[in-house]
Formats: structure tokens, C-alpha cells, sequence
């Protein structure tokens, strides 16, 4: 399961857009906690002069943050809690595909949104899903994962 969600999350537009703007989105928490503390030390009776460097340091991390990601861009890549929201949705893919029935697999393809593409000069198949579910969680939205498939003959 985790494999499958890493996959899932990583193929949102390669990954790096939306693996660039959460990281960045961590470390502006990071710096705002870390001039919170710096503020609440002076408020206890830190001497402010003791603390200029320190908060220079990171006033500076912060619009450095920010203009990263201001440059990245909000994505509409889903979150690693939302995958897990979408895959638990599906119910028990493995037990449905081991079982074969014609009717529940039928529902299982048309709610993965399952699509193959053969390109018979690669010999290959194209296989899409994009599972659309919607909950309170995941408010209808979908992530796609591509794989191609070599036909050994």
C-alpha cells in the first residue's frame, strides 16, 4: 500500500512540483516557528541585541521560502493523505481481482477510470488509472498514474 501511494503521489507531473512546493511549505513552518520563539524569548526579557543576528538569519530564510514558493507555484497534486483516502475508497481491490467476478471487476475498472493504450510499433501497452472519489476528504479529485508495459513476443 505504501508503495502504491509513493507511486501514485510521485507521478503527479513527474513528482517535483509538487515534492518542491511541500518542502518548502515545511520550511516556512519551520522558520516562522523558529522567529515565534525568538519573538517570545525578547517578550520574556532576552536581551533584543543578543537576538539580531539570529533573527536577521531567519527573517532572510523566510523571504527566501517564500519567494520559492511563490516561483513553484501551488500544484493541484494530491497529498500522500489523500491517495491513502482514494485507495481505501476502492474497498478490497485484491480480494474483487482474485475473485474475477465479471460484475465487480466491471465496477472496479470504471471506478479506477482504468485505460489501456496499445502502440503496436513499441509493442507496448499504456495503462492509466485515474480514480476519481469522491469524499469530505478528497472533494472529487483524481491523480493519474501512467505505466507502459513491454509485450515480450
Amino acid at each position: 500500500m505504501d508503495r502504491t501511494v509513493t507511486e501514485l503521489v510521485a507521478s503527479q507531473d513527474g513528482g517535483g512540483g509538487a515534492v518542491e512546493y511541500e518542502a518548502a511549505r515545511k520550511r516556512l513552518a519551520e522558520v516562522e516557528t523558529a522567529l515565534r520563539r525568538h519573538q517570545a524569548a525578547i517578550a520574556a526579557g532576552v536581551d533584543p541585541a543578543a537576538l539580531v543576528e539570529v533573527i536577521n538569519a531567519a527573517q532572510a530564510a523566510r523571504e527566501a521560502v517564500q519567494a520559492t514558493l511563490a516561483t513553484v507555484g501551488r500544484t493541484d497534486a494530491l497529498t500522500d493523505a489523500e491517495v491513502y483516502a482514494m485507495v481505501d475508497s476502492l474497498g478490497d481491490v485484491g480480494a474483487t481481482l482474485k475473485g474475477g467476478a465479471p460484475d465487480d471487476l466491471t465496477r472496479l475498472y470504471e471506478s479506477l477510470r482504468l485505460q489501456l493504450r496499445y502502440e503496436p510499433q513499441e509493442q507496448a501497452v499504456y495503462v492509466s488509472a485515474s480514480p476519481r472519489v469522491v469524499s469530505e476528504r478528497v472533494r472529487g479529485r483524481t491523480c493519474t498514474l501512467f505505466t507502459r508495459r513491454s509485450l515480450n513476443r
